[in-house]
């Protein structure tokens, strides 16, 4: 797909077919593409759990109460380590978050290349989900992607509202 199409074209995907896998090189495909996501003096302080089995999307799900999610057949948890990250001398700083970010944006643009429905998640139980997925002394959660395929005959609504270039764009 044509890379300015896909970015107007993604959209958020809150339904998807349960019974459809996701095949592990579509899964590895997606997480890679969050693996070359650039950071900060090229640290990637990130680790991506995915979350598969049914005990632990089962844990995951808990975090977050809402019906569509509860149907997602994979869920993606960004991590990253604060003492990994890069920190700006002069007034302290830490990347991790935009480090983050770009890797989790990674992720959800490759998912959508690969025709897979993504939702991204900042709205969850933190401490729930700590519990859930392990989450090391270190480690803070940035956000969670809920992932799978659309079901059969699924269309994608096309009324992507944003603000026009000229209301966005400052120009010095």
């Amino acid at each position: 797909m044509e890379f300015y199409q896909l970015i107007e074209g993604r959209e958020t995907i809150r339904v998807y077919d349960t019974d459809r896998k996701i095949p592990d090189e579509v899964l590895n495909n997606i997480l890679n593409a969050g693996r070359l996501a650039p950071s900060a003096s090229n640290r990637q302080p990130w680790t991506f759990v995915l979350v598969a089995s049914k005990e632990k999307l089962s844990a995951v799900k808990a975090t977050y109460q809402r019906e569509w999610f509860q149907k997602a057949p994979y869920i993606v948890v960004v991590v990253g380590d604060k003492t990994k990250s890069w920190v700006r001398p002069k007034d302290g700083y830490n990347s991790i978050e935009t480090d983050l970010a770009i890797a989790m944006d990674h992720i959800i643009l490759a998912a959508e290349n690969e025709g897979v429905g993504a939702c991204w998640v900042i709205a969850f139980d933190y401490e729930m989900l700590a519990d859930a997925i392990g989450l090391k002394k270190n480690e803070v959660i940035y956000s969670m992607a809920a992932m799978g395929y659309p079901p059969e005959g699924f269309q994608k609504k096309g009324n992507k509202k944003r603000r026009l270039l000229e209301e966005v764009v400052r120009k010095i």
